[in-house]
């Protein structure tokens, strides 16, 4: 059973370390700092990876910054294009800022 999934695009980025965050809504923020977490694609719930979490912070879209874009390994317009993609409604988000342990 995984703990957290992330779409399969973005497998390559965490494994390679060049996303180092990932931004969710409300029914995620429960994660906390030395959490380990089993890592799936969203698609097939396939694990993938396992990593730990560093820090858990609240944000809103207008508070993104570049360094948040670069941590995602996107540009800032893109990275607010694809959270408005996956959570069209919400308001506020947060920040999971996560190690790469291992992989499969």
């Amino acid at each position: 059973m995984n703990d957290i999934t992330f779409y399969q695009r973005f497998e390559a980025d965490i494994l390679a370390g060049r996303k180092t965050i990932t931004i969710r809504d409300k029914s995620e923020s429960h994660f906390k700092l030395g959490d380990i977490l089993r890592v799936g694609r969203f698609e097939d719930n396939q694990y993938f990876c396992t990593i730990e979490v560093l820090s858990v912070s609240p944000i809103t879209l207008d508070e993104l910054t570049e360094q948040h874009a670069k941590q995602e390994n996107m540009g800032l317009d893109e990275l607010k294009e694809v959270i408005r993609g996956i959570y069209p409604s919400e308001e506020r988000f947060y920040v999971i800022e996560f190690i790469l342990q291992f992989n499969k």
